[in-house]
């Protein structure tokens, strides 16, 4: 028996009662705990091997929290710790026949290289994540088996999954403060990051020049609103570019197994209103140029056919996400995402639209109080995930009562939130929509200005940022083809190559 199995039985630190009930015993490893502190005692470079992952809640043993935490605490204020700085600390308890010192000396004496310290630690880290699993499976089975009569499944479902992707996350979002220092390495890496990405974006490209330069693309952790009227194109607007995004889609393996998006991302897409179909049909006449109509209808030519098959053929194995449930809760929206992060990755996540999402809290509140909820929920859930989240609005009736009907912050439907939360907010605005709704009798003065008018703005659109945290509002003129439902970069003369 090694001298650490000596100190576990003297010291009894888990103690066997012989009459009590054969229970397993939650996973654990005291010798790896006490070797690990033996290593932080001798050398207090070992803590910086397991700092960045280990806390005192992952040992099993009290007496071990405790130790380890004073540890943490001395070197990070940049002093020694030692058995004989711990024990000012610790106090002087009697451990069994030896004193908290005398374990502390003797810990230090048996313990373990440094090299081997990580090692410890990430067996110690393993074992208190399956105690954590241990425990939320016994919260399961508790909570289904007393269960109130008005208590659905599918919200203990979520609750659990929220939990479980806590822990797959590996702690990566525990809050607290950081230090200056961490938020400007975070600033500097993103810069070296845009300045090596295609385009120089900060941000995940949309595949819109104009769009990009304005807003750098989409920056993560951001909630960014797309607001505007039926009929001004603000699904399409969305579509294109989430589709835009997950074909540039370009990633690399890094050195523990996992994928690093380097270029586009992977997109989850809640398509609310739409079905699945009608969505792909969308984009599927964005890429091949047949209109929507045509392929609905099945109205088309051999040529129009082979253009659609071979740009079937190129979406396929892009990673677009299509889930097109109707009237889900926020909480379910967020457990979705988080299994879609969790199982497939995610740069990038849309909502269509955010009216059609229901909040959780009791059927009395209203419902300017449930699209707070909603607001707030994806706001929080951009932040926690780490992705921008592209989210679609309706605007009130009262931009069609004004003669210029260029949408502002104040049209936002039902509810402030939306304004408070949102980092940016942008509409969109087809002045041909409502001009061709003017058309005067064909052959008058008042025709002929009109067609004038429908010349220019024919093929336009404009997306005006009304809203954006780090970046300056204005106007982003693009075009679109009504048939194809499609946005795209507006040709301007500055844009012209030179003519000879």
């Amino acid at each position: 028996m090694s001298a650490v199995e000596q100190y576990t039985g003297r010291f009894n630190l888990v103690p066997a009662d012989p009459s009590a009930p054969a229970y397993r015993t939650p996973p654990h490893n005291i010798e790896a705990e006490q070797a690990l502190l033996g290593a932080i005692l001798v050398n207090n470079e070992a803590y910086d091997r397991v700092s960045d992952f280990l806390a005192p809640d992952h040992f099993s043993e009290e007496l071990h929290r405790r130790v380890y935490d004073v540890m943490m605490q001395l070197i990070k204020a940049g002093k020694i710790a030692t058995p004989v700085t711990l024990k000012t600390f610790l106090g002087d308890h009697d451990l069994g026949g030896i004193t908290l010192p005398q374990y502390l000396a003797r810990l230090a004496a048996e313990a373990t290289t440094v090299i081997n310290a990580h090692d410890y630690g990430r067996t110690i880290y393993d074992l208190a994540v399956r105690r954590h699993l241990i425990n939320i499976g016994e919260d399961i089975v508790n909570t289904a088996y007393d269960a109130p009569v008005d208590a659905a499944p599918r919200t203990q479902i979520e609750e659990a999954e929220r939990r479980l992707y806590e822990i797959a996350e590996q702690g990566k979002y525990d809050g607290g403060f950081q230090t200056f220092h961490s938020a400007l390495k975070s600033a500097v890496d993103m810069a070296a990051n845009a300045y090596e990405r295609d385009g120089k974006l900060a941000g995940i490209s949309t595949g819109m020049i104009d769009l990009d330069k304005k807003m750098g693309g989409l920056q993560r952790s951001d909630l960014v609103i797309v607001a505007g009227r039926p009929g001004m194109g603000k699904t399409a607007l969305a579509t294109n570019i989430a589709f835009n995004i997950a074909k540039a889609y370009e990633s690399r393996l890094k050195p523990d197994g996992t994928h690093e998006t380097i270029n586009g991302g992977i997109v989850g897409f809640f398509s609310l209103e739409m079905a699945a179909e009608q969505l792909a049909t969308r984009i599927i006449a964005e890429q091949s140029g047949v209109a929507g109509y045509k392929i609905r209808r099945g109205d088309m030519t051999e040529q129009e056919f082979h253009r659609i098959v071979e740009a079937s053929k190129q979406m396929q194995q892009i990673p677009f996400y299509i889930d097109q449930t109707g009237g889900i809760s926020i909480a379910q929206l967020a457990a979705r995402a988080r299994r879609l992060k969790r199982q497939r990755g995610l740069d990038l996540l849309v909502v269509d639209y955010l009216q059609l999402l229901t909040g959780s809290k009791s059927k009395g509140e209203n419902r300017v109080q449930e699209l707070t909820e909603i607001t707030t929920g994806l706001k929080a859930l951009a932040k926690e995930m780490n992705v921008p989240i592209m989210a679609l609005s309706q605007l009130s009736r009262q931009v069609e009562n004004r003669d210029d009907k260029r949408p502002q912050l104040s049209d936002l439907r039902e509810s402030g939130s939306i304004e408070q939360d949102a980092d940016v907010v942008c509409f969109v605005y087809r002045e041909e929509y409502y001009l061709n709704a003017k058309q005067p009798m064909p052959g008058t003065p008042e025709h002929m200005t009109w067609q004038t008018e429908m010349d220019r703005v024919h093929g336009r659109a404009e997306v005006i940022i009304g809203k954006q945290r780090h970046g300056p509002t204005g106007t982003v003129e693009l075009s679109f083809e009504a048939e194809m439902t499609r946005f795209g970069n507006l040709a301007q003369d500055d844009h012209l190559p030179e003519q000879m």
